[in-house]
């Protein structure tokens, strides 16, 4: 990546690096004007986060941009807050797909990848409620990819045709996502992973166990 982001939760302290500038770095307290984001056709409120990062950042990539802090805790998604995928699904991708092995995990950018389940298991898990550690989510529905999965998480730089190799084993799914795809190729057809929202906040970490709280789907409360 050229960017990258550091952030310490303890005191509120962000730092970015640059490939070609000194870092940026301070507290994120300090908040100013209002302002709403269109995400996809959501409205998002927040404020814009005083200090030193929307300058350096709109001078690196070339446009006015801003550091936004949102209202509301866990808005600062595209679409949901959580994705999970198994860890069997991902090696199953690599061993049929030609040159398999530069098939990163951290292409697809996933927050819970899930261990000892069959391939595409994960599928199976929509509408259902999930202990993962601390916290239990509920499992919307699937991701649909984009062309960032093309992109190697080290350098930022188009190097695998992540997409076309899904499609190659798996086809294109047609499924009603009920998320905006109008930006996605194919309009989402492509789809890997899940997606699921917070039920009961908690905390995670390597190793946790998972388990799977619901023999069938069920509506949220």
């Amino acid at each position: 990546m050229q960017l990258t982001a550091e952030f310490d939760p303890g005191d509120d302290q962000l730092r970015l690096r640059f490939p070609d500038r000194p870092p940026v770095a301070g507290r994120t307290t300090q908040l100013g004007e209002a302002v709403r984001t269109d995400f996809y056709g959501r409205a998002v409120d927040g404020h814009l986060v005083e200090g030193p990062w929307s300058a350096a950042l709109s001078d690196f990539v070339g446009q006015e941009v801003h550091l936004v802090a949102v209202d509301r805790p866990g808005d600062a998604v595209d679409v949901h807050p959580v994705t999970l995928i198994s860890t069997a699904t991902l090696e199953h991708l690599r061993r049929v797909t030609p040159d398999g092995e530069r098939l990163d995990h951290r292409r697809f950018r996933m927050l819970v990848e899930v261990d000892g389940c069959e391939v595409h298991e994960e599928d199976t898990w929509a509408g259902r409620r999930v202990r993962i550690g601390g916290a239990t989510v509920q499992v919307v529905g699937p991701v649909p990819r984009c062309v960032v999965t093309n992109e190697n998480p080290d350098t930022g730089v188009v190097d695998f045709g992540t997409l076309k190799a899904i499609v190659r084993y798996r086809g294109e799914l047609a499924t009603d996502l009920s998320t905006p795809v109008a930006h996605l190729p194919d309009n989402g057809a492509v789809i890997l992973g899940m997606y699921a929202t917070v039920e009961q906040p908690g905390e995670i970490a390597l190793g946790d166990p998972v388990e799977l709280l619901d023999e069938t789907a069920v509506q949220p409360a």
